[in-house]
């Protein structure tokens, strides 16, 4: 067995499909293995292993082993010459592994290899090559000396920004996205330790390959898309933890006493100053805007009544006025948030969707208030007229200032699928179903040969294009990373659409998870969708107990349906929840327990409350919920 392939898998089914739609077609001619090891993923990516490639040897843990148990869990099973340490949102060139074998066998004192790695955008990925993070290389990376200085031999150190990308260097460090090393190393040196659960594993295996007396090279030969961090959000604070107690344990393992105090404390005051600049920049996405809206819509609205005061000549209570503006203010960005207006990117239909919810939600308080404390309906019109364009302002506003927030509509995108033609039309077929109303060009067939990338690159230009997608059944893996390294990526988006999948898969930043675009993806982990099943809860609890006088008799269990009520109205319980003698041994998204379970009174076994938790987990649905509390309206009371 010349090569084994271990991919460890959490969450990812459809870049992981991807990733062994390319591997097999790497593997053509090489005696190899592939083995993937599942860490309890509850996205179906087990299922959608065992379905659609059975030749694969799959390993599904019970629950999740970290990234270093469960490689070694891999390796240990494995028997190939040269084992390849591969992350799951990856895409390999077809020559990629035997590229690597030809470069070991021709490099006998080399213990392991890393490629060229590329983005989602077709940028090269500074980790592709990398120093050894010792106190001062991890000092100037944390405080972004690095980055000031990107082709400084003593400041980058870190990415060694002064090794050409384009050339074949000795480097220290691999990295973990694709490791490719030599067994006889592995059983010399010994496998990654597990001691670290996720990052900083590849760093310690890579200098103890070092200290084992082989090298480590880089090589630009051959190159793979890496859609980075799609398992992981590397923005978030826990991420910054995580990462840098492994910079911790790295430092105590192998560095002298003195220096290992020395880089804790550095550590220490990093993982500080990151969770402080990550909040802040939650607190800037998740409270600044709304709250400017406010301000902002308060002032318009004062503004507003005294020139209408003028106007007519009807003096208000300044009293009033003080208390009833800023909660007119206040109730439209309320519902504009219930909109998702402030999720990025920001879209304008969703902020005028709340100003609209708000403006009925505001006159129906309005007609309960007694005469005495209301004031002219022409000031609500004029207030929700000020809100709308306020609104539509601060969002031009704020895409100015911040590039994440910046989107085009689906329907202003101009979208360009390069693919043979009836890949090109079953692509398009799948952006209708998934709600994509958008221009398409597809007159790019792949046959054009190497005019191709001219072709793509002067129709993008002259229908404005800002998305190419690329039928992977039609184009090679190392094509469609020609094509993505040579056009504008600034300007272009570049997705690819494995062959008879339902997605595609893309990403836009090298900072940024790989995005995907999937017929069933709906997490009810997503914020809006929690957001939008309290509001459900919430309403639909207020309303049941309002009327429970007359509808609690109706009921199977009239005390227990009171008791549920306040339940799910003060967010004890929800609704409908996971099945829950199962859930908690299939790692789902928190969610309260619920009243109801999916396909209430219709499962008979474990294993269909297992699958019926994992569908209503993967594509949650609020017209469901209200299906499911229709149907059963009288075993509201259940406990």
């Amino acid at each position: 067995m010349r090569l084994s392939i271990i991919i460890v898998n959490y969450n990812v089914e459809h870049f992981l499909e991807q990733c062994l739609l390319s591997v097999q077609k790497a593997c053509k001619g090489i005696e190899s293995e592939v083995i993937v090891v599942d860490n309890a993923s509850v996205d179906g990516s087990v299922e959608m292993v065992r379905s659609r490639f059975p030749e694969v040897r799959l390993i599904a843990n019970p629950d999740n082993k970290g990234f270093s148990k469960a490689n070694n869990q891999g390796i240990r099973q494995s028997s190939g010459d040269y084992v390849l340490l591969l992350n799951p949102d990856t895409v390999v060139e077809e020559e990629t592994f035997s590229t690597c074998i030809q470069f070991m066998d021709q490099h006998p004192e080399a213990g392991g290899l890393g490629v060229r790695m590329l983005d989602g955008k077709g940028g090269f990925l500074p980790e592709s090559k990398r120093g050894l993070p010792t106190p001062m290389v991890a000092f100037y990376k944390i405080f972004g000396l690095s980055r000031l200085f990107p082709r400084s031999e003593r400041f980058n150190r870190y990415h060694l920004g002064h090794l050409d990308e384009f050339e074949t260097h000795e480097v220290e460090i691999l990295s973990g996205a694709y490791m490719f090393m030599r067994r006889k190393a592995l059983d010399e040196v010994g496998l990654l330790d597990e001691d670290y659960f996720m990052y900083g594993e590849d760093i310690d295996l890579s200098y103890r390959l070092i200290k084992g007396g082989y090298k480590n090279y880089y090589t630009p030969e051959t190159r793979i898309i890496h859609y980075k961090g799609e398992s992981t959000k590397r923005t978030s604070i826990n991420y910054v933890m995580v990462f840098y107690n492994a910079m911790r344990i790295f430092a105590k393992k192998h560095f002298s006493d003195d220096h290992a105090k020395y880089f804790g404390r550095l550590i220490e005051l990093a993982i500080f100053v990151r969770a402080l600049l990550s909040i802040l920049k939650r607190f800037a996405q998740k409270v600044f805007h709304p709250l400017i809206d406010t301000l902002l819509l308060s002032t318009a609205l004062l503004g507003i009544s005294h020139l209408y005061a003028e106007y007519t000549g009807v003096i208000y209570d300044s009293r009033l006025l003080g208390i009833a503006l800023p909660a007119y203010a206040l109730v439209w960005v309320i519902t504009a948030f219930l909109a998702s207006a402030y999720e990025y990117p920001l879209k304008d239909r969703r902020k005028i969707q709340g100003v609209v919810i708000g403006t009925a939600l505001i006159l129906i308080l309005y007609s309960l208030l007694p005469e005495n404390y209301r004031f002219s309906r022409a000031i609500i019109l004029l207030g929700t007229l000020a809100a709308g364009i306020l609104f539509l302002v601060t969002n031009a506003l704020w895409r100015a200032l911040s590039p994440e927030a910046k989107s085009k509509e689906d329907a202003q995108r101009v979208y360009l699928v390069v693919g043979g033609t009836e890949e090109r039309s079953r692509v398009q077929q799948m952006m209708v179903d998934l709600g994509i109303e958008s221009r398409f060009i597809h007159e790019i067939d792949p046959e054009e040969g190497p005019a191709l990338g001219e072709r793509i690159r002067s129709t993008t230009e002259v229908y404005a294009a800002d998305e190419v997608i690329f039928c992977a059944k039609d184009l090679s893996a190392d094509r469609i990373i020609d094509l993505m390294s040579t056009l504008d990526s600034r300007r272009l988006d570049f997705k690819i659409a494995p062959p008879e999948s339902l997605f595609i898969i893309g990403s836009n930043s090298k900072d940024n998870k790989g995005d995907l675009l999937a017929l069933e993806m709906n997490s009810i982990a997503k914020p809006v969708n929690q957001r939008n099943k309290r509001i459900l809860d919430f309403l639909s609890a207020s309303f049941l107990l309002i009327i429970a006088p007359l509808f609690m008799w109706l009921q199977h269990r009239p005390v227990g349906f009171l008791r549920n009520g306040i339940r799910v109205l003060i967010g004890q319980r929800t609704w409908v929840g996971f099945y829950r003698d199962v859930a908690e041994s299939q790692h789902l998204p928190d969610l309260r327990p619920g009243i109801l379970a999916p396909d209430h009174g219709l499962v008979e076994n474990q294993e269909q409350k297992k699958r019926s938790n994992l569908l209503y987990a993967k594509d949650y649905r609020v017209s469901a919920d209200m299906d499911l509390i229709l149907k059963n309206w009288r075993n509201l009371g259940l406990s």
